[in-house]
């Protein structure tokens, strides 16, 4: 599949179900609010992004994406001790209440956590903790996954602070009228913190790894990985901010860089479009 900037081609199921979807009088579902995180880390001049392979029975199962999900309850009742931009700044750029900003944020932080292993906070706003694979911090990690306790209360527990200033936007992503399960979905980058090590905990993934987006792009053209365009649109964008980066940190100070004139809060949605020879494809909106 190729996919730039405009559109990429439309798969015929999906073709076949946006028309059953119209022609029925479907009505749209209403998007869950979501968060994903591309972990980045230097690798010799490039850099290398982290993903995961969702099992089977999941939805999007077999599928290659970015450790991220739905924003839970528990999140907008969540008020950890904050460092960064404050949810005011954060609802400017997300396009949200500080409310809903600040619920966002702390959904991203806590999906990376339960996911990936990996905590963006520290014991105060300038530092983050490190390896956190022993196994109290499985524990714990273990005891958010199952909703026993809140993001905001594990960090309070560990007097740990909410380390947002880690977290850069970067896009939203709405999914099409037409899908039966749909999410509004924001897209973060980070960098892995110093002393800390992703780890395949989450029982939602049965595959991880660490891949340069360029590669992971190759292999996907080649039908070896199954991606979603959200996951490779973005793959493919923050390739091209650090192309021809010069900083020793292997683009990733590019990407970084970039992230400060990224619109986050225009959703961008997929629609169906027919052309004049009859071959449907998606377009970017």
């Amino acid at each position: 599949m190729t996919i730039d900037g405009t559109g990429f081609p439309a798969p015929p199921a999906l073709v076949e179900h946006a028309r059953r979807f119209h022609a029925e009088g479907g009505t749209p579902a209403t998007p869950r609010v979501a968060a994903t995180v591309l972990l980045l880390r230097p690798a010799g001049t490039d850099f290398e992004v982290y993903v995961i392979r969702r099992v089977a029975a999941m939805t999007f199962g077999g599928v290659y994406a970015f450790p991220g999900g739905g924003v839970d309850p528990s999140d907008s009742e969540a008020h950890p001790d904050w460092a960064g931009p404050d949810p005011a700044t954060w609802a400017g750029r997300l396009g949200v209440t500080p409310d809903a900003a600040r619920a966002v944020v702390c959904a991203a932080a806590r999906e990376v956590f339960e996911e990936a292993g990996v905590l963006l906070a520290g014991p105060d706003p300038d530092t983050v903790v490190g390896d956190v694979s022993g196994d109290d911090w499985e524990a714990a990690r273990q005891d958010l996954e199952a909703r026993r306790r809140g993001f905001g209360g594990l960090l309070a527990e560990r007097r740990l602070t909410l380390r947002s200033d880690l977290l850069l936007p970067w896009s939203r992503w709405i999914t099409p009228e037409f899908e039966p399960r749909r999410f509004d979905t924001y897209f973060f980058v980070a960098l892995l913190p110093r002393g800390q090590r992703t780890r395949d905990v989450s029982g939602e993934a049965d595959h991880t790894m660490w891949v340069r987006p360029a590669d992971a792009l190759a292999r996907a053209r080649a039908g070896e990985l199954t991606m979603l365009p959200p996951t490779l649109v973005t793959l493919a964008e923050v390739a091209a901010a650090a192309d021809g980066a010069a900083e020793s940190a292997g683009g990733v100070a590019a990407v970084a860089r970039a992230s400060a004139a990224r619109d986050a809060a225009t959703p961008v949605t997929p629609r169906l479009h027919v052309a004049e020879d009859g071959t449907p494809h998606f377009t970017l909106a």
